[in-house]
């Protein structure tokens, strides 16, 4: 199986909103308090624009057959100048899907894999993400790839 990573264009903005749901359904599903199905699309066709013009956010697209199984979205960001931060360039990976028929098959190492390669090109000396508790896949998957636990986000629902 021959796997392209290649970057996201205007053209693969209907074939990522059905990635990007099917990432979406799975903290749907996981975390209703937080996470709804939208009545419209996933995402909205501005928002898209905007990430594939942006030059600090990468968003790349794994094909198979010219057919698109999976994505990786990351955005640069600077440490704010507050005296106590180390001023540095980082990546965040906001986002990772691979069809749930692709997945084991080493398409989201490749794309974590290109999106490390954007990131230094970007001046970027560490990348960082969150992922959910529940998502006990995904956190072995980047255990895999050298991330650790940095801190944890905590959260409490207050009784109404």
């Amino acid at each position: 199986m021959e796997v392209v990573i290649r970057e996201a264009t205007a053209d693969d903005y209907e074939v990522l909103c059905e990635l990007f749901d099917e990432v979406d359904a799975l903290h749907r599903d996981n975390l209703p308090q937080i996470f709804q199905k939208p009545t419209g699309p996933v995402r909205e066709q501005e928002y898209y624009r905007g990430l594939i013009t942006d030059e600090n956010v990468g968003l790349f697209v794994a094909e198979v057959n010219e057919r698109a199984v999976g994505f990786v979205h990351a955005v640069i960001r600077d440490t704010p100048a507050i005296p106590i931060l180390v001023p540095r360039r980082y990546a965040i990976v906001d986002s990772i899907g691979v069809r749930s028929d692709f997945r084991g098959g080493g398409i989201g190492r490749m794309l974590m894999h290109r999106i490390h390669e954007w990131a230094i090109v970007k001046g970027a000396i560490a990348i960082e993400l969150n992922v959910h508790e529940f998502n006990r896949g995904a956190i072995s998957f980047y255990r895999k790839l050298g991330y650790d636990t940095v801190s944890q986000r905590m959260s409490k629902f207050l009784d109404r």
